[in-house]
């Protein structure tokens, strides 16, 4: 998830909750490439357009789309496996509107205020998400994308955060039958890398990529 969509995320449950569940926050390092951050992009870059280079090989995997496309570009699937120390794992990727792989999130639950070391990463370019549940609705016969409960909000409702379900929507009025619901889950509180895949001038670890322009469908909706 690029910092984009994190702060909009943020401001949409700001509107329709009243309050963000928990606080984010941003990257703090956006220096040059060490050698060994050298060596981690390369060898995802290889790893991921190989196996995942279009949304649908994403989707056979697991991977299940949450998201519109945002102004980086990027539509996101995640995978609903938070902890992706493994770097051929990552939680989320992401895709342009053609279904080309773009780039990808690596998460660890968030069980200290640190951020990670891994991989010879500098610990400054991690982001740190709030716990929140999103979910997919069926208006009008078509998927609607970002949306969000706050974490603090489900609770009140009776909703289990562990095991969000469809009957909590509906006791919040966002949705008027399960059937309506075409996934809900967890988005726990992470610590999160995006990385892009596809070669950016920026930098791998940049928030855009001057090659990757949003398309038009979503620059009139903005």
């Amino acid at each position: 998830m690029s910092i984009i969509r994190r702060i909009a995320l943020a401001c949409a449950l700001v509107f329709t909750l009243g309050t963000v569940a928990a606080a984010d926050s941003d990257p703090t390092y956006h220096g040059p490439l060490n050698p060994a951050e050298k060596q981690f992009v390369a060898s995802i870059q290889s790893d991921l357009m190989a196996r995942f280079p279009h949304a649908a090989d994403a989707e056979k995997a697991g991977y299940v789309r949450y998201t519109n496309e945002d102004d980086t570009g990027a539509i996101s699937y995640a995978n609903m496996h938070w902890d992706s120390k493994d770097a051929k794992h990552p939680s989320q990727l992401w895709y342009d509107v053609n279904g080309n792989l773009l780039g990808a999130d690596f998460s660890v639950p968030e069980t200290t205020k640190t951020p990670p070391s891994l991989w010879g990463i500098n610990p400054g370019r991690w982001s740190e998400f709030g716990a929140h549940v999103h979910y997919v609705s069926i208006v009008d016969g078509k998927p609607t994308y970002d949306q969000a409960v706050g974490a603090t909000k489900w609770v009140a409702a009776g909703g289990d955060l562990e095991h969000p379900a469809p009957e909590t929507l509906v006791k919040l009025g966002r949705v008027t039958s399960v059937a309506d619901v075409k996934t809900v889950f967890l988005f726990p509180s992470i610590w999160d890398l995006i990385v892009w895949v596809k070669p950016n001038p920026a930098g791998a670890f940049a928030d855009k990529n001057p090659d990757v322009k949003p398309s038009m469908s979503h620059a009139s909706s903005m």
